[in-house]
């Protein structure tokens, strides 16, 4: 399978799997407004979401760096759909935890195969690795409205239809399944060349990390944040998220196209500055601007996001689904952490206060990013077929976790 063929199919089940990362935001407010929730407790439920993925990505990338698990593309694509179509039905606050979890699981499960896939896929094409993490954006983008149409028109008594999606992403990872089944022994061979730059790779997740958290944080509560500085526009917050995530699929791809003339740590340290000043703008700025910046926010937060991945599976060129999980998986999990201590301080103090900090760390990421090398590595040759994961495996000895 080439890459005309599986970067579209692998695009439309990234979007079918991170709907529901963005799923879980846009639920929040109606878990607000039907659940009398407060701001700490709902971010619990993001939290819930993300803690197990954030643990489990790294855990699963380790094991398909092992194990052929081409599987798990379509299993954990209904996992997660499971999880947000159940998360309405619970009956009681624990329950509606259980299913964020193992919502979060699910998202956990796919991204780090499916990186791996991408990257081979892509013949080493920073523009076709950016065209896959624009499925992703789409999916995020498509979750607000989704939620607004399934549940918004019925309440949280409607979820199971949140499923539809993930049979969508299962349908559409068969053909690439398929085609996993022939091998490609010099583009795994080339994937695994090299010496891993572990302080390097640690650095760039530190800077991963920094992301997730601005990242998270505004999708946590940006819905609720832009009725206080557009309260004359009744959408603004189903408006906030979908600009907030479409805006990311514009990023993807002007990040790949730039990468593809300069270098991709100079491109991620340009859109981090100018992320710091969109994200004070987000936080400062009130009225029909506001819109304008949270555009931009997103556009300098997924400028680096499929660069930063890349750039992780050439620090650790031996251990490409270990890097895909940390580097792929903290983007979107590791920011939940935070968001209860932001709920926590808006509680006491209000949303423009605790939104504040997160104009600082997208300096913290270009300051870690001016430290870091630009790695050279060839991937593939142009036309490689896309190698199966019991290939990878067969390529290169199996190593410890």
């Amino acid at each position: 399978m080439r890459r005309t063929s599986a970067i579209p199919l692998l695009s439309v089940g990234h979007a079918s799997v991170d709907v529901y990362q963005g799923i879980v935001a846009a639920l929040v407010p109606y878990f607000v407004a039907e659940r009398a929730y407060g701001y700490a407790t709902v971010s619990g439920l993001v939290l819930a979401a993300s803690l197990l993925s954030s643990v489990a990505q790294p855990v699963f990338g380790a094991l398909t760096d092992r194990f052929a698990m081409p599987w798990l593309l379509p299993a954990s694509t209904l996992l997660s759909g499971a999880g947000a179509a159940l998360s309405g039905l619970a009956g009681s606050y624990r329950l509606t935890l259980v299913f964020m979890a193992v919502c979060g699981v699910g998202v956990a499960a796919y991204h780090p195969e499916s990186a791996r896939v991408a990257r081979l896929a892509s013949d080493g094409s920073h523009r076709a690795m950016s065209w896959f993490s624009v499925g992703g954006n789409i999916g995020f983008a498509a979750a607000p409205l989704v939620v607004a149409a399934v549940v918004g028109t019925g309440g949280l008594r409607r979820t199971p239809l949140l499923l539809l999606p993930a049979l969508l992403g299962a349908a559409v990872c068969l053909p690439v399944l398929r085609g996993l089944r022939r091998t490609g022994t010099a583009a795994t061979a080339a994937a695994r060349s090299g010496t891993d730059d572990v302080p390097s790779f640690l650095r760039l997740s530190c800077a991963v990390v920094c992301r997730s958290i601005v990242f998270t944080g505004l999708a946590t509560f940006l819905s609720l944040y832009a009725h206080q500085r557009v309260p004359d526009v009744p959408a603004a917050g189903t408006a906030a998220l979908f600009v907030l995530y479409l805006g990311g699929a514009f990023g993807s791809v002007l990040g790949g196209t730039l990468a593809q003339r300069f270098d991709r740590v100079r491109v991620s340290q340009w859109s981090y500055l100018v992320t710091v000043a969109a994200v004070a703008g987000v936080v400062f700025v009130p009225g029909p601007a506001f819109f304008a910046f949270v555009a931009l926010t997103s556009a300098g937060l997924y400028i680096p996001f499929s660069l930063q991945v890349t750039l992780g599976q050439d620090y650790l060129p031996s251990r490409v689904g270990t890097a895909s999980g940390i580097t792929l998986g903290l983007t979107v999990s590791i920011g939940g952490l935070a968001s209860p201590v932001i709920g926590r301080v808006a509680d006491v103090t209000s949303l423009r206060t605790a939104l504040a900090p997160l104009v600082v760390l997208p300096a913290l990421a270009w300051l870690l990013f001016r430290t870091l090398p630009e790695p050279a590595l060839p991937l593939t040759s142009p036309g490689a077929e896309v190698p199966s994961a019991a290939s990878t495996a067969a390529a290169s000895p199996p190593r410890a976790a």
